[in-house]
This record gives structure tokens, C-alpha cells and sequence, in this order.
């Protein structure tokens, strides 16, 4: 008996990798108008998860660079908390200059936007490992 072929590595389309982004804008800009949302929770909330997104990137990279597994976790986990703090602060922020529903608004976009993240990493994450 012979054994079976292994399946070629699946090749995920980089707007899945990114879906956070594309729910950003495609369905929480019109959710925001159509809503009559404060538009200024969806700029800093919005801008706040794309900017912490850049740096979750750019940290990634840094960390993969190193060979030394205490600078890898340094990097991660500096950068988690970092880029939460951000966020909170963004949200608390927009809340204070603009109001409650403001503060709200943006806290709801960004627990949207890190779940949606959540979700695509926890399916991709298995994808990766077997490359």
C-alpha cells in the first residue's frame, strides 16, 4: 500500500490575513453613517487599530529577527500591552473630548475589530504551522 500524497501548502488571500482592515471599512463606515455614530469614535478608534496594527507588525518582524527566545517574548508581550494601552487610551480619549456615546461607539469598534483579528489568527494559525 502506498502512501497518501501530502496536500500542497494552502495559500490564504492576503484580505483574509487582513480582515480586520476590511470589516473596518466595509461594514463599520456605513454601520457609523447609516447609524448617525459619532464619526470622530469610528477616525480615533478606527485610526487607533490601524496604527496598533502597523506596530504589531513591525514588532513581529523584530521578534522573528532574533534567535533569542527571551527577545522574542520581550518584543510580543512588550508589544501587546503597548498596543493595548494605546487603544484603551484612544477610547478613553474620544470619550472624554466628545462625549460618551463617543467613547462607547469607538470601545465597540475596536472589540469588534480584535474579534474579528481573533478569530482569522486562531483559524490561520494552523494553516502557518504546517508550512
Amino acid at each position: 500500500m502506498t502512501e497518501p500524497r501530502p496536500l500542497p501548502p494552502l495559500k490564504v488571500p492576503i484580505f483574509v490575513r487582513y480582515l480586520d482592515l476590511v470589516v473596518l471599512l466595509l461594514v463599520a463606515l456605513p454601520i457609523f453613517v447609516l447609524g448617525d455614530l459619532p464619526l470622530a469614535a469610528y477616525v480615533v478608534g478606527g485610526g487607533a487599530w490601524i496604527f496598533q496594527r502597523i506596530v504589531q507588525v513591525l514588532m513581529q518582524r523584530r521578534a522573528e529577527a532574533s534567535d533569542d527566545p527571551r527577545v522574542v517574548a520581550g518584543w510580543t508581550a512588550g508589544s501587546m500591552i503597548a498596543r493595548g494601552w494605546f487603544c484603551a487610551l484612544a477610547i478613553f480619549g474620544v470619550g472624554l473630548a466628545e462625549g460618551d456615546e463617543a467613547g462607547l461607539s469607538a470601545a465597540l469598534l475596536v472589540i469588534a475589530l480584535f474579534t474579528v483579528y481573533f478569530l482569522v489568527r486562531m483559524v490561520l494559525r494552523p494553516i502557518e504551522a504546517a508550512r
